[in-house]
């Protein structure tokens, strides 16, 4: 039996503990800090523990899956007593460039094999065990991460040998850069098509099956236009990744007017009340927050609430 800690069980975190119960030869211990959210997954077949340190004591994997790297770095600190050399440590919050080697330097610390593996996919492929891991980590920690990796993803992209570089976090910037790139722009579309008077479906159509068509666009156009803001990657993660990336760009000597720009689309849409709504309803950012046209579905004549 492979025994598996899970930190962290929001959208993302209680998919893959979920995933983790159903397969075979794992056993799940949850942790999360609103224990609410964490109590479901007992129905699974997950240990519900109260404290970090009580979720990793006696595992041989801790999947990390919380908000940021703060987030990372506050609960393993708590975690700390109960850490026992040679624990695999899967880390796979988006936690940004800068904080990764803090990460990287506590694993070693506590003698931990440190595996950097932010993973690529929202809501449905995590439900699904469809993620596409992004991981780099030592030889030694492959064999047994693959009964775990099987079941939260369809694929895993072994990067670099060594957890500690930062390279699977910086892969998964340059990714989650283009995504939210084309939901911005997806809004951002259907918000002028709302504004020139445009049926949505006419955009839509006249780039359909084209190579300026793709899922993203469908799927976020259909969030929009159905007022569906079910939180598939909610406005506040997208607006903290976005920093992330901006952040990370900087520091690199990189110019990223547009990602900047979206970054500050994110915020405004938060700060219209939709931090909690699918990172969609950024569309939202567009209008005016006590305009008519920010609190209907983008349909020439016809209105409805919002999907807050």
């Amino acid at each position: 039996m492979t025994s598996v800690a899970v930190l962290g069980t929001g959208i993302m975190g209680a998919a893959m503990a979920r995933n983790l119960c159903r397969a075979p030869g794992v056993d799940v211990t949850a942790w999360n800090r609103t224990r609410a959210k964490s109590e479901p997954l007992a129905a699974e077949g997950a240990v519900i523990a109260a404290t970090p340190a009580e979720a990793v004591a006696g595992a041989d994997v801790i999947l990390t899956m919380l908000y940021d790297g703060d987030a990372a770095l506050t609960t393993m600190r708590e975690a700390a007593p109960a850490l026992a050399p040679g624990t695999i440590w899967l880390q796979s919050t988006t936690a940004g460039v800068e904080l990764l080697p803090v990460l990287a330097e506590l694993a070693a610390a506590h003698g931990l094999l440190f595996v950097d593996a932010p993973v690529l996919g929202t809501r449905a492929p995590a439900e699904n065990g469809q993620l596409t891991v992004l991981a780099a980590g030592p030889e030694a920690a492959r064999t047994p991460l693959e009964p775990v990796l099987s079941a939260v993803g369809s694929r895993t992209t072994w990067v670099a040998d060594d957890g500690t570089t930062g390279a699977a976090t910086r892969l998964k910037l340059v990714c989650n850069s283009w995504v939210l790139t084309l939901t911005q722009g997806t809004a951002e579309a259907l918000a002028l098509a709302k504004g020139l008077d445009v049926e949505p479906q006419a955009f839509l159509d006249a780039v359909a099956g084209g190579p300026l068509d793709c899922g993203y666009l469908q799927a976020k156009s259909k969030a929009i236009l159905t007022s569906d803001y079910t939180p598939s990657f909610s406005v506040t993660t997208a607006a903290k990744d976005a920093r992330l990336i901006v952040e990370a760009a900087e520091g690199a000597g990189v110019r990223l007017d547009v990602a900047a720009a979206g970054a500050e689309r994110f915020r405004r849409a938060e700060s219209q009340g939709h931090g909690g709504d699918d990172m969609a309803a950024t569309y939202f950012a567009s209008f005016d927050a006590s305009s008519a046209s920010g609190t209907s579905k983008p349909t020439s004549g016809k209105s409805s609430p919002s999907g807050d």
